[in-house]
């Protein structure tokens, strides 16, 4: 039989003094981090619940760090710079539709039994999932009520809620490249979520059958595609994962529930982009 500590037999050089240097715990934070679930029952899976939100919010962090470069390569004309970046997002994003089923091991049950604990807490207040939504143009206003109770992360949202979203750069993107868009889409107050518009649809139909010519918006186009799929997966996760476990009940933020996540399934950040495929 193999000796126990084979494996460290020639490993002379592995650290174990530590008193003066940066251990992997001190670097991740690993003492803050792992110490912020406080469950508020006894019961068992309290602590999934508490994981599979923080996990969550952790990557949706990771998300705007990438899309707000993204954003920001898009504007300086280096497209192929942010295709590393979106396409990251992608994955991440399959990351977050993955734990919805980790969370479907929660039977209704056993989540009666802390789910008053909560109080009028819920994900719908996930300040990161809203500056996410505006990052990708869904912008609504009277979300930002939610947030009044505390003026700097209000004015965290309110700049997020005022700036260009990923769509609007890669719109002007096709216009920096000589494609024709009506100046109510490119005058259009940021503030206001994209409807769909024809001569965005015609300039991406362009890109579209000249794939040689405009390589980096085609490529561009489909890493949106990418990120708009994945969301609408994660969604569709994320209801049918509140329905397995609370069936049709009121959300605890007040919102319909099940409802209202098919509600927004149905929202595009992207509209033209899917309606093309229509036309080619």
């Amino acid at each position: 039989m193999q000796n126990k500590h084979e494996a460290f037999k020639n490993e002379k050089r592995i650290h174990t003094d530590f008193k003066k240097k940066m251990t992997y715990s001190d670097y991740l934070g690993l003492d803050t981090l792992l110490s912020s679930h406080h469950p508020l029952s006894d019961h068992h899976d309290e602590m999934l619940f508490i994981s599979v939100h923080h996990v969550s919010e952790i990557w949706m962090k990771q998300i705007l760090h990438e899309i707000n470069s993204a954003i920001r390569d898009i504007q300086a004309d280096n497209l192929s710079t942010s295709f590393k970046k979106l396409a990251r997002v992608s994955q991440i994003q399959a990351q977050m539709k993955n734990v919805w089923d980790v969370l479907s091991t929660l039977t209704p049950a056993e989540y009666m039994e802390f789910r008053d604990k909560l109080g009028n807490a819920s994900g719908f207040q996930s300040y990161q999932n809203r500056i996410l939504e505006f990052a990708l143009g869904y912008k609504t206003e009277y979300v930002l009520k939610i947030y009044e109770k505390d003026p700097e992360l209000l004015e965290i949202l309110q700049e997020a809620y005022d700036a260009p979203s990923l769509y609007d750069v890669s719109i002007q993107a096709l216009v920096r490249a000589g494609l024709p868009i009506d100046e109510e889409v490119l005058n259009r107050d940021v503030r206001v979520t994209h409807q769909s518009n024809e001569s965005v649809k015609q300039a991406w139909l362009t890109v579209y059958r000249n794939v040689d010519k405009y390589w980096e918006l085609y490529e561009l186009a489909e890493e949106l595609v990418d990120i708009e799929d994945l969301f609408q997966q994660w969604r569709f996760r994320h209801m049918k994962t509140v329905e397995r476990i609370i069936g049709f009940k009121r959300g605890t933020g007040g919102s319909g529930g099940v409802a209202y996540l098919k509600k927004v399934i149905d929202q595009y950040f992207f509209p033209e982009l899917w309606e093309l495929r229509t036309e080619l």
